[in-house]
């Protein structure tokens, strides 16, 4: 089975019951015997149908329900805040504007819990509806918070980032629909190594940002290339994503499950939204 990039498909329960068991990723690996030649849901196979709406498979509508849900929380709680947050900046009679410490408060407080709570989803690595809509509502926040402070710098850009990161996600599930790109092990060892290297890459950089070095982030030529290097990798993330919630589907798993698959697609989102916005304001200085 393949891995993802995204950490929270990459540490789902392990350890079934009945004639199958949790393999690495979604999905399960069966036990010798076990009829389903693509793994299944232990007690969900052939033959075990389940009889309770709540643990029927899920289908491509539950990822599409929750995952709209899930969007729909982060876009009215980033809406407010940002509006809340451009209320309280102050403008100098030079033009210079002031962060107040609530607006700077309320950011690094929802950038923890929002850390926190994607944490506890991944290592609990069960499915939870109201976890995963409290996840969306507090990035949500942070990035309202932060596309306030932004839009107030440079009129635009937030509705240019919202439009930039839709944009990005829909012509890459095109991608993944139409075959243009095959999700292939090659492809996903690929991915996951460029997402950590990104990484590596990004905690040396805020390492020597203390010291006055910060190549990286400081809206140079190195910084605009290096954001648009991150956004094709977290464009590619999504086929993993789409492919893990795929195969979730032909498995058969419960539809409560379809909480994860969104869970893990507002992850990659949040972070094309962060660093479509850091790009823009390069591009905009």
């Amino acid at each position: 089975m393949r891995s993802s990039s995204n950490p929270a498909f990459r540490n789902l329960p392990r350890g079934g019951t009945m004639t199958g068991e949790y393999g690495p990723n979604v999905g399960f690996n069966p036990a010798q015997g076990y009829p389903q030649a693509q793994g299944g849901v232990p007690g969900y196979g052939p033959g075990h149908a389940p009889t309770g709406s709540a643990d029927r498979p899920m289908t491509v509508d539950d990822v599409v329900i929750k995952t709209g849900l899930s969007l729909a929380v982060a876009l009215v709680a980033g809406v407010l805040t940002a509006l809340w947050a451009q209320s309280q900046l102050v403008v100098s009679a030079s033009g210079r504007i002031a962060l107040p410490g609530a607006v700077l408060g309320v950011t690094l407080g929802a950038l923890v819990v929002g850390l926190v709570v994607s944490l506890v989803m991944i290592f609990r690595g069960k499915p939870s509806g109201p976890l995963t809509l409290i996840y969306s509502g507090v990035e949500g926040v942070f990035l309202g918070a932060l596309s306030g402070v932004f839009e107030a710098i440079y009129p635009g850009i937030a509705l240019q980032a919202i439009i930039g990161t839709a944009g990005v996600f829909i012509a890459m599930l095109v991608v993944y629909k139409t075959g243009a790109v095959k999700v292939t092990p090659k492809l996903t060892k690929w991915i996951i190594g460029a997402v950590c290297g990104v990484a590596i890459l990004m905690l040396v950089n805020l390492i020597t940002s203390f010291f006055g070095f910060n190549p990286l982030r400081d809206g140079g030529p190195i910084a605009i290339i290096f954001s648009l290097v991150v956004i094709g990798i977290a464009a590619f993330s999504f086929l993993l994503d789409f492919d893990q919630a795929d195969r979730m589907i032909r498995e058969g798993m419960p539809s409560k499950w379809a909480w994860y698959a969104a869970f893990g697609l507002m992850t990659t989102l949040v972070w094309l939204y962060l660093e479509i916005l850091r790009l823009l304001s390069y591009l905009r200085d």
